[in-house]
């Protein structure tokens, strides 16, 4: 049977995602022979497409790698996911799920993301100890490494952004994030040709961000500049 419009476009995007993976992995020196790697699989499609990239890398001999995705709830967030979809979907990855519950205690005062996120790590440090895992997989792409890097240039002065490798002080630990040069839309794009399923109810903060002005202000850069986000990838590579 031929293969339609929307299977050649999904073939075609898969390769090229997945060309962008390894080169990401090669050039940074992400994965290696005997790795046991932990996925934050939130249910978003970044996190989906990084399980799907490596799930498939698992099954291959060089590197050879074990893969484990977590998936972390926590009790004080209105946010949902379809837990019977990412079972589904880890097990067509031939990727072991593991679900954490997890709740914030006596901070509410502080920045509703910062929590989230802190509690969110947390869980995965604490899963990552206990299955003997020794790198951590985060699904952060380019857009979130170029708004990352706005925001600590408008708001705190500094020329840095999320690395693709950061090694803990205090932990034989790595987080890695192997979409680091992978474009959002790119990402949406497979996701939607894939049909990817959305969370059953997004985060109520997420459209009141810094980030989300950082997005829009990305967007009037290129208006500036059409080649404004290899500029600014180039900042983070020069010293």
């Amino acid at each position: 049977m031929a293969k339609t419009d929307q299977q050649k476009q999904q073939e075609q995007l898969w390769k090229f995602l997945n060309a962008r993976f390894h080169d990401t992995c090669a050039t940074h020196h992400l994965l290696a022979d005997g790795d046991h790697v932990l996925i934050g699989l939130s249910g978003g499609k970044d996190s989906l497409l990084l399980t799907e990239l490596l799930g498939a890398q698992a099954r291959v001999y060089v590197p050879k790698i074990q893969v484990t995705a977590v998936h972390v709830r926590v009790e004080e967030r209105n946010y949902q996911t379809d837990l019977s979809y990412l079972q589904d979907f880890c097990r067509a990855c031939g990727v072991e799920l593991v679900v954490r519950d997890t709740r914030i205690e006596g901070e509410e005062k502080k920045d509703a993301c910062f929590l989230c996120s802190w509690y969110r790590r947390k869980a995965l440090l604490n899963v990552a100890k206990e299955l003997g895992c020794n790198k951590i997989a985060l699904g952060h792409h380019r857009d979130d490494v170029l708004q990352t890097l706005l925001m600590n240039l408008v708001y705190e002065g500094r020329c840095e952004s999320l690395p693709p490798m950061l090694q803990l002080d205090k932990m034989p630990i790595q987080f890695i994030r192997p979409l680091w040069s992978i474009d959002e839309q790119d990402i949406q794009t497979y996701a939607s040709l894939c049909a990817y399923h959305k969370q059953v109810r997004t985060c109520p903060f997420e459209k009141t961000t810094a980030r989300t002005k950082m997005a829009e202000l990305l967007k009037e850069l290129e208006g500036m500049n059409a080649n404004v986000r290899s500029s600014l990838i180039h900042s983070l590579t020069v010293r």
